[in-house]
């Protein structure tokens, strides 16, 4: 076996110093060394000396750009210099979400020896169950967290665009967990719910006297998410009188107090989201141009569920441990599979609520498609879009339903969404002449 070279004891020595997981390792992706904070968090205590990094990080047999996923080594070939990429490791809690950051060390001629990988957690998110994080490994769901670890660091304005439903709020919350402010409180404004007069009260807050009901000085939005984060969500329906002064505030940092004349300064960071297309609201007068362009320093897309097929397992377990935290339910994967052919358009959020619903149905320890809500069982689950092509008719569907159906007919009704009864009538007019077929009193593209 050839021996496995060893780099600087200098390096060394500065990376076991280090609370942040290193490991060194050549091109050949062989593990020169991990410092102590790798072996503690990541490898349960082992070593991983001598193993290759993605045997390691991920139990693959083959580097991770042969196996689909980004390869920091790969890229830092290309480029010569510094990568960073977000990839799913094994580690002794389970899969979990790393930032890596990898650097080339040269010698003195110049030549790549060793790279260094630094590993930092996403601690909001993982790839598996869990009752407390984001959960998912879609690309789509993977380019987002790359992102969001990115700007999380920075004091950098947050626009989160996505639909109702699909998470914003915890994104943004995994934002303010992910900065230096995460000691500070984290405040959720809802835009929508609040009226018009009294918008700029509840953000600034007032003092006494400046308003009828006004009886004593009251601290704002603004002031309770002060050294932390300020989370505008549905920033879309900020009334354009107010704009202006959310714009003052973006801009210089400063405030007033309604009925005060001292300005105040604000310590705090602003993430907003919306399920609007703001651009489109500039355009038509309805909202300021110049306050689009401050919150938009950097947008992240927050992908829908149905972008997202692959993650409907995994956020489904995870979801009941939150609506069912004392019962060890399970889904079938009867269940599992209806679950996994519904489109959502309620997002994260309707997922949720038909699992909670569903765990009220169920008396034992497994869901079932019975416990399930009717609706997911429509021959049409698609969200609503302006057009839509012409239903085609059960009884010219029902011959490959029969063949393709490995269950009862009790079953294939369910899932049809229709009754045992009309199920028999469809199948009994399948025997019978057209003219037969014509008389029947119920039409196909009603079901």
């Amino acid at each position: 076996m050839p021996t496995v070279p060893h780099p600087f004891p200098e390096l060394l020595s500065l990376l076991d110093a280090s609370p942040e997981p290193h490991i060194v390792f050549d091109e050949q992706y062989r593990i020169l060394a991990a410092n102590a904070a790798y072996r503690a968090q990541l490898a349960g205590g082992k070593s991983v000396v001598g193993k290759t990094c993605y045997q390691v990080s991920h139990h693959y047999t083959v580097p991770c750009d042969q196996a689909g996923e980004t390869c920091p080594l790969a890229r830092s070939r290309e480029s010569g210099g510094r990568e960073r990429v977000m990839h799913l490791h094994h580690t002794p809690r389970g899969e979990e979400y790393v930032d890596i950051e990898l650097t080339p060390l040269r010698d003195a001629s110049g030549e790549v020896r060793y790279f260094v990988e630094r590993m930092a957690a996403l601690p909001v998110s993982q790839g598996q169950d869990s009752s407390r994080k984001m959960v998912g490994r879609a690309p789509r769901f993977q380019r987002m967290l790359e992102l969001v670890s990115r700007v999380a660091k920075s004091e950098a304005t947050v626009l989160l665009e996505g639909e109702s439903g699909s998470g914003k709020e915890l994104v943004a919350q995994a934002i303010h967990d992910g900065s230096p402010r995460s000691k500070g409180p984290f405040v959720p404004v809802d835009c929508s719910g609040i009226p018009e007069t009294l918008f700029e009260s509840e953000l600034f807050g007032h003092e006494r006297g400046a308003f009828t009901g006004a009886s004593a000085s009251r601290a704002g939005l603004v002031e309770a998410a002060s050294g932390g984060t300020l989370f505008l969500d549905e920033v879309g329906e900020i009334p354009l009188a107010m704009q202006v002064k959310l714009l003052r505030l973006l801009e210089t940092g400063t405030y007033r107090r309604v009925g005060a004349a001292d300005v105040r300064r604000a310590d705090i960071r602003i993430v907003s989201a919306t399920h609007r297309s703001l651009r489109d609201m500039v355009s038509t007068g309805a909202f300021r141009a110049d306050l689009y362009y401050r919150l938009n320093t950097f947008p992240i897309a927050v992908p829908a569920l149905r972008e997202r097929p692959q993650d409907i397992a995994a956020l489904a377990q995870a979801l009941l441990l939150r609506v069912a935290p004392k019962r060890r339910l399970t889904i079938s994967t009867a269940a599992q599979l209806q679950l996994e052919r519904y489109a959502y358009p309620g997002n994260v959020r309707e997922l949720r609520n038909l699992l909670e619903r569903a765990s009220l149905m169920c008396d034992g320890d497994t869901i079932e498609p019975e416990h399930l809500p009717d609706e997911i069982f429509a021959e049409r689950c698609e969200v609503p879009t302006a057009r839509k092509a012409p239903p085609v008719p059960v009884s010219e569907r029902l011959p490959q339903l029969l063949a393709e159906h490995q269950g009862s007919r009790k079953s294939l009704a369910k899932a049809l969404g229709i009754s045992e009864r009309t199920l028999y009538r469809r199948l009994s007019e399948l025997e019978r002449p057209d003219d037969a077929k014509a008389e029947s009193d119920v039409p196909d593209d009603v079901l």
